[in-house]
């Protein structure tokens, strides 16, 4: 079977040229490249930002007593939520999340207004639980993934439940899972004082296959051709690297593929080839997230785990063609490109049909209200059109004969 390496993009290839024998390999350190902004990767985290806000306040409501909350209270949580107008307008805005009624804080207190979801809303929640049950295979394989790329095969408990709407985790996954699947996961530590960890219990060799590997071999089987593991890399349009960093990341491509699965307790923290398997692995954690980028603080908390440097970050960088490093909203958010044709995710995780189903929910809401407010605004038309034509009928006073 002949060898070759369909990963590599042919803009790559192309600018990079064989280097001249005396040309001196350079430290990863010392490789700069300058950041350039990607306007339809950013406008893609853009696209979210109203999304985001409603599921959180939508999130606020259902982990209250009775899943209710008085309408005050809320509006005491704005700058908490990052409310940008005040709580009963947000509600009037999304009509298909909330409904607003009057009920006592105390028994003899007076009517104040509450508010609770809409039974639309309600209905979504029930149609988000059935989603969950049918991926449950493939949340369960993404916990097992993020166990099994760890340098111990244990991560902490609160840090996963921190990471869970990245990787479109359910609320209760951790409790589900653990009992569900006792083959897989096992719980340890005092989970009362905020000390528990996830461990793994035994490796299914079937998911230590990274999406690299596997789309490698999908490529292989298509073509008959077998085909190298490496990067999609492809840079940015008017993105051009500086004859050093070119001539490195070509000799970096051509260095075998390192899994994030494979054990590397052996290399050292500032080889080339520390540096290729932390790229593997956070292309890994990226093509396991949801929306296929997550903020590089988040991405922080796990150096330890998945071994990390403190310099980690600059990787999103150092390989902007299979990486972006959006400053979108004042938050350092990694992009993996090869997910994303300009700003639509292309890539997309099948835990994303409840993303979906709530866009559509909220989108019902905002086109009822826009159809209320222009009825609204016919009718005050028809209204003064009508008061125009009464005083125009009137009889007219006559001053004098």
């Amino acid at each position: 079977m002949v060898f070759r390496n369909l990963t590599i993009s042919y803009e790559i290839i192309k600018s990079l040229k064989k280097p001249s024998l005396g040309l001196q390999i350079r430290s990863i350190s010392s490789l700069k490249v300058v950041w350039k902004k990607d306007t339809r990767l950013d406008e893609a985290i853009e696209q979210d930002k109203r999304y985001k806000l409603c599921a959180r306040v939508v999130k606020e409501v259902l982990n209250e007593p009775g899943q209710v909350i008085s309408l005050r209270y809320l509006e005491k949580r704005r700058e908490r939520l990052r409310l940008t107008s005040k709580a009963k307008s947000f509600i009037e805005m999304n009509p298909s999340l909330f409904e607003i009624y009057y009920d006592r804080i105390k028994p003899k207190s007076d009517l104040v207004q509450f508010i609770r979801p809409t039974p639309r809303l309600r209905a979504f929640l029930d149609e988000e639980q059935r989603i969950y049950a049918e991926n449950e295979p493939l949340i369960v394989s993404k916990l097992c993934k993020l166990l099994m790329m760890t340098k111990d095969k244990v991560i902490s408990a609160d840090k996963l439940v921190h990471v869970k709407r990245d990787f479109g985790f359910p609320n209760d996954f951790l409790m589900k899972l653990v009992q569900k699947y006792p083959n897989y996961f096992r719980l340890t530590g005092l989970p009362e004082e905020g000390k528990s960890f996830l461990e793994l219990v035994s490796w299914n060799p079937d998911f230590a296959k990274s999406k690299i590997e596997q789309r490698a071999e999908d490529e292989a089987l298509k073509t008959g051709v077998r085909v190298r593991p490496n990067f999609n890399v492809k840079l940015p349009s008017g993105f051009f690297l500086r004859k050093e960093m070119r001539e490195w990341t070509r000799d970096w491509l051509e260095q075998d593929y390192i899994s994030p699965y494979e054990d590397v307790s052996h290399l050292d923290q500032a080889s080339k080839e520390m540096e290729k398997r932390t790229v593997a692995v956070v292309h890994e954690l990226l093509s396991l997230s949801l929306l296929k980028r997550v903020p590089v603080p988040t991405l922080g908390k796990f150096c330890d785990e998945f071994r990390f440097s403190n310099a980690f970050s600059s990787v999103f960088t150092r390989h902007s063609g299979i990486f972006y490093l959006s400053l979108k909203g004042g938050i350092k958010t990694a992009v993996l490109r090869e997910a994303y044709k300009d700003d639509e995710l292309v890539d997309r995780d099948p835990l994303l049909a409840i993303k979906d189903k709530f866009l559509r929910l909220l989108e019902e809401g905002w086109q009822e209200r826009k159809d209320r407010l222009k009825q609204q605004r016919e009718q005050v038309q028809k209204d003064r059109e009508l008061m125009l034509a009464t005083k125009s009928n009137e009889p007219k006073e006559r001053l004098c004969d």
